[in-house]
């Protein structure tokens, strides 16, 4: 059984969004700044709707921490949606049964999760499905996300993100200062980048249309031996690509170099290992990185390097053909409101599921009920095959 999980609950215009971790030793320092830090990120980013203008999130620890840090117990984090006051939503999304229900919706939207889980469920109105599949969810995802960190900080790993492409526009740079990321709207250094994207989502939004791109999240100073190859499913590439892959409008994933060795030949590809240069702490060194750091289904040591390429949002202002659930004729989908690109965002959603998964190996690998015990099983190990701290 995996030692770290966590699950979610809530829906988009519900009372609020919880968050629940389990599994996390005790001694780890948690607090609610840290964790409004990270959620501040989620919500940042150009071409965001005008719901991030309403909401302020804010995760209110309930459960499993004292005086900073955890305490081994179940940890419960609790998010309130501002946005439940607005457009008579108590009323739409009541708890209790009501009197004067509102009308069902039957016009599915394209690309959405409105006409498989109607029929999935057995729902004759699209309403419950919509808001339990929103990416309002990942709220909840980022919240759990900043724990996993909090954990891996006690290793010294680090995560960071950036925006490699937003429609046509792509971001080649070579040389990427990652602390200065996080001050471009877009989530890219260069000045001359950052505005090409910013004309290319204002484009769209003249055109009641949206964007797509592709967004890279990178683990630095992951350890080797995470993830196992004893197994399909205890692969840490693939527990990487599903994680990555339940991000909204995530329709495809790359570890490394991927979509460049498909087109290139082994030997051009292939991470030479070398004797150990007097920088490295390994007892090897290496010159490359093309395999992300995942090597067999383990980490090899190596940054990890993820890349996800995320959809156009589906909802688009314009109306689109679709057919009435109830009448079975020729319809127009409704519009809900929604963003125009937020490939930007899926970056930091992107760094809290990596986080997640390999704060979940992690304690598989050097386990612990105390951050102590976990810390110098960590030590004990790295120590065995020669890594210096």
């Amino acid at each position: 059984m995996s030692k770290l999980r966590f699950l979610t609950a809530g829906e988009s215009h519900g009372k609020g969004l919880i968050a629940t971790i389990e599994g996390l030793p005790a001694g780890v320092p948690i607090t609610e700044s840290y964790i409004k830090e990270q959620l501040a990120r989620r919500q940042r980013g150009y071409g965001r709707g005008k719901r991030q203008e309403i909401e302020t999130d804010f995760a209110e620890i309930m459960s499993g921490v004292r005086y900073g840090k955890s305490i081994g117990s179940p940890i419960s984090l609790w998010i309130k949606n501002a946005d439940r006051k607005n457009a008579n939503w108590n009323h739409r999304m009541a708890i209790d049964s009501v009197d004067n229900p509102e009308p069902v919706m039957t016009t599915p939207r394209p690309g959405h999760a409105d006409l498989v889980g109607t029929q999935k469920y057995n729902f004759n109105d699209i309403r419950p499905v919509l808001e339990r599949a929103s990416a309002r969810e990942t709220t909840a995802r980022v919240a759990a996300g900043a724990i996993a960190k909090s954990l891996l900080d006690l290793l010294n790993i680090k995560f960071v993100s950036r925006v490699v492409s937003i429609g046509d526009v792509i971001d080649d740079s070579t040389k990427i200062i990652w602390d200065d990321i996080d001050k471009s709207p877009v989530h890219v250094n260069s000045k001359k980048i950052e505005k090409l994207m910013i004309d290319e989502i204002d484009k769209a939004k003249e055109l009641h249309d949206t964007l797509g791109g592709i967004f890279e999240v990178r683990a630095i100073g992951s350890p080797i031996g995470l993830g196992s190859y004893s197994q399909w499913n205890t692969r840490l590439d693939g527990l990487i690509a599903q994680a990555m892959l339940s991000i909204n409008a995530v329709k495809g994933v790359e570890i490394g170099d991927a979509w460049l060795a498909a087109s290139s030949k082994g030997s051009e590809v292939q991470d030479i290992i070398k004797p150990k240069a007097k920088w490295n702490k390994m007892p090897w060194s290496r010159e490359t990185n093309h395999a992300g750091g995942i090597e067999g289904g383990i980490s090899n040591g190596q940054d990890i390097v993820v890349r996800a390429a995320i959809k156009p949002i589906s909802t688009v202002t314009q109306k689109l053909p679709t057919a009435d659930l109830s009448s079975g004729n020729e319809a127009t989908s409704f519009y809900e409101r929604s963003d125009t690109c937020v490939v930007p965002s899926a970056a930091v959603i992107g760094e809290a599921m990596l986080a997640l998964v390999l704060a979940q190996e992690a304690l598989l690998k050097f386990g612990g009920d105390s951050t102590e015990e976990f810390i110098r099983n960590y030590d004990g190990y790295c120590a065995s095959i020669g890594i210096k701290k």
